[in-house]
């Protein structure tokens, strides 16, 4: 397993003007397109529209609880 950064993009027009917003998400995957997956997933659910962006390998090595 290793760490991906996903870069995900957001439309929010809950304040009546449409406004994009970018967020990062770190992923723990075996490959680019399992950590996509994963994000879509877990976005699966929302209301509201988005884009995966980019999918890239991490520097991370681990995450220490």
């Amino acid at each position: 397993m290793g760490y991906y950064t996903a870069k995900v993009q957001l439309e929010d027009d809950s304040s009546g003007k449409l406004k994009k917003i970018t967020e990062m998400y770190l992923v723990e995957a075996m490959s680019v397109t399992e950590a996509e997956s994963k994000v879509v997933k877990d976005f699966g659910t929302t209301t509201f529209d988005y884009e995966v962006k980019a999918v890239s390998a991490s520097k991370i090595i681990k995450i220490i609880e």
